[in-house]
């Protein structure tokens, strides 16, 4: 169980701080208001601070197709956090605003995702850094090409997947 910081045992403490990106999306309630709310609690979360944030972008469902039209967006932030901790911050914050998990890619009040923290490559139970779609999501890549155009993910930068996207 992590503690106020959001450690678990094993962590180190503290993390020398690592950007990280999240994606974030939701299409049930206010979306504006769940976006900007989720984006305010992380930002509140002991150990992260928000250095850029995208503009919020109405995109079609991904995956499962016959449900209402997301909002998405990305953030940039720097944590202390190790890469478990910051996801179990954001599965607490998806938890908290009432997210409810009962079909896969099915409609959500809120999602956030971590789509990279910083070069590290994880693939452990339930964390995958990057986040294994990336490259196949638009709905990702443009809010995240938005405020980190040239990140490089898995030898690619943003800009470049988003472009190949494009062109398809």
């Amino acid at each position: 169980m992590p503690d106020a910081a959001g450690r678990r045992a094993g962590d180190s403490v503290p993390h020398k701080p690592v950007r990280a990106y999240i994606g974030l999306g939701g299409n049930i309630g206010e979306r504006t208001a769940n976006l900007a709310e989720a984006i305010r609690r992380l930002g509140e979360t002991p150990g992260i601070t928000i250095v850029a944030q995208s503009t919020f972008l109405g995109t079609a469902p991904w995956g499962k197709t016959d449900q209402d039209w997301f909002l998405n967006a990305a953030v940039a932030l720097d944590t202390t956090l190790s890469a478990r901790a910051l996801l179990d911050a954001c599965l607490g914050i998806e938890t908290a605003m009432g997210r409810v998990r009962t079909e896969k890619w099915g409609p959500r009040i809120i999602d956030l995702d971590i789509l990279a923290y910083g070069d590290e490559v994880i693939d452990e139970d339930g964390l995958q850094v990057p986040h294994p779609y990336v490259a196949d999501r638009a709905f990702v890549l443009t809010p995240l090409a938005e405020i980190a155009p040239d990140l490089v993910i898995s030898g690619r930068s943003v800009a470049d997947m988003l472009a190949s996207l494009q062109q398809e």
